[in-house]
């Protein structure tokens, strides 16, 4: 009887990420889970991507150093404050430059020396807070150059992109979370924790996060700085 296939999950620690490796462990993978530790604010991320990796029975999680704080360019790598005001039209300083493009460089650097074609990433295109590496475009594209890029497509096959979470919206996402048996209270979202431990619930990330809960209504194990925990 043959292994079955490994394939490399971008795990960040978030809501998403969390509900991506499970979805792979689900259809079957070996999972390697590639977190990265770019010095970014909200580094209490990288605690919960180590309880999801548990959580989840990876096969191997990979912690990659990465400072993107020397490009800086975005509030998550840099001295600029974290919008609390609510979701714009415009896209956020929030956003990393090329983040996921670099991310899944990486990913596929890892996947073709682990002999795998297939990458998860828990991007979505719904409910989010409208970053250009997020859509399906991009990653439709991503696919083309990996490609180009590769001996799996120099020698004709193809590395496969899987974004499973691209066309839901968050309360579907959280319901997704409950039905695989996860615990939702292990994954972080905040851009901006508080000095206790509690995301702030008001930047861009923990308002998606609340409204998609709320919606859903289930309860969200996060303790947020409003005092208030779960959907609201």
């Amino acid at each position: 009887m043959s292994e079955a296939p490994r394939a490399v999950v971008l795990l960040s620690g978030g809501l998403d990420s969390m509900v991506c490796a499970a979805l792979a462990r689900e259809q079957g993978y070996r999972v390697l889970a590639l977190t990265f530790d770019y010095n970014q604010r909200h580094r209490i991320e990288l605690d919960a991507a180590r309880k999801v990796a548990a959580r989840v029975g990876v096969e191997r999680h990979v912690v990659l150093p990465l400072d993107l704080r020397q490009f800086g360019g975005s509030a998550l790598t840099d001295d600029i404050a974290v919008p609390k005001d609510g979701p714009t039209d415009d896209i956020p300083v929030t956003y990393v430059p090329a983040r996921n493009l670099v991310f899944l460089s990486l990913a596929l650097a890892w996947a073709e020396a682990a002999g795998s074609s297939d990458i998860f990433i828990g991007v979505n295109a719904l409910d989010y807070s409208g970053y250009p590496d997020c859509r399906p475009e991009f990653i439709a594209g991503f696919m083309d150059l990996a490609r180009l890029a590769t001996t799996f497509g120099d020698k004709g096959g193809n590395v496969t992109v899987h974004a499973p979470l691209q066309h839901l919206k968050k309360a579907d996402i959280a319901r997704e979370a409950v039905r695989l048996g996860l615990d939702t209270g292990e994954s972080w979202s905040c851009y901006d924790p508080m000095p206790d431990g509690r995301a702030c619930g008001l930047c861009d990330s923990c308002r998606l996060r609340r409204a998609g809960f709320a919606e859903a209504g289930i309860e969200d194990g996060t303790r947020y700085g409003t005092g208030q925990t779960g959907p609201g």
